[in-house]
């Protein structure tokens, strides 16, 4: 195998090391071929990121021969030696806000709405906060300090006291196996275990999404440690991650050299990174990309939210007939669920006052969507917020697009024979595709601007990073082309063979348009909305403002309409013509049976 130089001087090195590499640099190659290099002899440890990677890693670590490696993920040391011991009981998924509610007694706490389904929310982050971090104590933690919403850090500064004690309850009965005990739990206890690794050598991957946990029973090892991962690949900073790579003061080697795509894509690359310069000092990474695959065989689109998402979907299904089959990353159902367990149906069904129907119980305790949207203003739910945004919009098309999707979905895991695939960023990290497209829900030039001149807090920094790097990492799946919104791109980059630019309006007209239709302008403000404060949008205001646009359909309208789908018209050029809202035009097109009609 042909190595580059960097990578060599990796494999020869000694001693504690930590490895820079970028999107694409060939870093699982450089990790095995520094474990062959090692002496047969050797006890080498790989702590992979997650379980998929655990298997695929085992699996080249074994057609290689080198059985002196040994494969596993932090979740899977802390289970062998935790759970087996102390016979705990493990759920699959955090409890939920009204178990919490339940399991405390804190039914009916409080004066206020909701209080006690609101206490029970941060009860359960400062739960994840804690065991995730490197703390001994809850009391060393400071929750409120992790909080940007100001409403939700009001509430939380209010009741701090509660909240913490409440906290180390809930602890205490996972530790006694009074209940059973999530995977940050049974994690945390084996930090705070202080484990010896009998190993010569541990190699951690993807060192940017390290918990500190993790971090410190790494680092606590008398073996020689070598930590990978890329500075600006973390996105997990709402799991509390850290990156290890800044943490760990060992020499530095990099790996710039990205074997994935050409060299205008890692100036795309190169140029959003610089956007940091207006929130922290930053030392600017060369990529050099060597990349041509020349390759269209598998096509996705990538959003920065399940929101972004379900709306690209949604126009791909609606407007593009073309398009006969598709491919969810993950579970396509996890799109129509928020973590807590609702889903778009529960608060569909809440929208329409069809309580009877709603199967969730934090969502039956909501007399209206107002008092919902009154408890995601003070827990910083985001992903409630979101769906909340989609049952705004497309109200009670919503069963019927849902099962458009999924009738369109390839079934089990062969991705290869759909037409495209839509993904997360998150559910996107370590894949690459041939050919990308990019919701315009990610952060911008503009609004990092609009953020930083409305706050100098470190939290909204920090969560700006973040954002800049999530973008980093969508533009960097691509092997060999990329559609990208115009606002998306750096000042004045140049469209190239590779580099396809989506002309959209200016934000103000977007900004304008989206209102017009009934939507919060999730793809521009998604972010300031959760740090600087959030803005509802009410329909029936709406509607009142723009009567014009659900007035009755008449015969030339009809006609219109059945012209303009006929000749391929998207459904947002429909809209925009008719002056109404896209799920007007979609109820039309239903109504009038034009796909049926019109399609063969």
């Amino acid at each position: 195998m042909l190595l580059t130089v960097q990578q060599q001087n990796i494999i020869n090195s000694t001693g504690n090391i930590k490895i820079n590499a970028v999107a694409g640099s060939g870093k699982t190659t450089t990790i095995i071929e520094y474990a062959r290099s090692r002496p047969k002899n050797s006890k080498i440890l790989y702590l992979a990121f997650n379980r998929s990677v655990k298997i695929e890693a085992e699996r080249k670590f074994r057609e290689l021969g080198l059985y002196n490696v040994k494969v596993e993920t932090a979740h899977s040391l802390a289970y062998k030696n935790i759970v087996f011991k102390h016979e705990y009981k493990v759920r699959a998924g955090a409890y939920r806000t009204h178990e919490i509610v339940e399991i405390l007694g804190l039914n009916g706490f409080g004066s206020e709405k909701l209080m006690e389904y609101i206490i029970a929310t941060h009860i359960n982050r400062l739960i994840t906060y804690f065991c995730n971090s490197d703390k001994t104590k809850v009391h060393d933690l400071h929750y409120p300090e992790i909080i940007c919403d100001p409403k939700a850090k009001g509430f939380v500064d209010k009741n701090y006291a509660f909240i913490r004690e409440q906290a180390r309850q809930f602890l205490a009965k996972m530790d006694a196996g009074d209940i059973d005990v999530i995977h940050d739990f049974y994690l945390k206890k084996y930090q705070l275990s202080k484990p010896k690794l009998n190993y010569d050598f541990i190699l951690f991957d993807e060192g940017q999404d390290a918990s500190p946990a993790m971090l410190d029973v790494f680092l606590r090892q008398t073996a020689t440690k070598v930590i990978v991962g890329d500075t600006h690949q973390q996105i997990y900073g709402w799991r509390h991650a850290i990156n290890s790579l800044e943490k760990a003061d060992y020499k530095i080697f990099n790996l710039s050299n990205s074997f994935r795509f050409s060299q205008d894509i890692a100036n795309l690359a190169m140029e959003i990174l610089k956007w940091k310069d207006q929130i922290h000092s930053f030392d600017p990474v060369e990529i050099t990309g060597t990349g041509n695959s020349g390759k269209y065989t598998s096509k996705a689109v990538l959003a920065r939210t399940n929101l972004g998402l379900l709306l690209k979907a949604i126009e791909y299904v609606t407007d593009r007939p073309k398009i006969k089959t598709i491919y969810f990353e993950g579970n396509i159902n996890s799109y129509t669920y928020a973590d807590e367990g609702a889903s778009l149906y529960d608060i569909l069904n809440l929208y329409n006052g069809k309580r009877k129907f709603i199967k969730d119980k934090l969502i039956l305790q909501m007399n209206s969507l107002n008092e919902l949207e009154e408890y995601i203003e003070k827990t910083e739910d985001v992903q409630l917020g979101m769906m909340v945004t989609i049952v705004k919009e497309y109200g009670n098309e919503i069963p019927d697009i849902i099962r458009d999707i999924k009738a369109k979905h390839i079934d089990g895991d062969d991705k290869k024979m759909a037409d495209i695939i839509f993904s997360t960023v998150h559910r996107s990290k370590g894949m690459e595709y041939d050919a990308i497209q990019l919701a315009n829900d990610f952060i911008n030039k503009e609004k990092i601007e609009k953020l930083v001149s409305q706050s100098r807090n470190e939290a909204i920094y920090s969560k700006i990073n973040e954002e800049i790097n999530l973008l980093y990492v969508a533009v960097t799946r691509t092997r060999n082309s990329i559609h990208i919104p115009d606002v998306l791109l750096p000042d004045d980059f140049p469209a190239s063979k590779h580099i396809f630019i989506e002309k959209l309006e200016s934000q103000s007209e977007n900004r304008k348009k989206q209102s017009q239709y009934g939507v919060k302008d999730a793809d521009l403000d998604y972010l300031s909305d959760v740090l600087v404060g959030k803005t509802s949008y009410s329909l029936k205001k709406i509607r009142e403002k723009h009567k014009e646009a659900y007035m009755p359909w008449n015969m030339e309208d009809d006609d219109e309409l059945t012209i303009m789908f006929c000749e391929g018209k998207r459904v947002t050029e429909m809209a925009e013509y008719f002056g109404r809202t896209k799920g007007a035009i979609r109820a039309r097109i239903k109504k009038l049976e034009l796909k049926e009609k019109y399609i063969f």
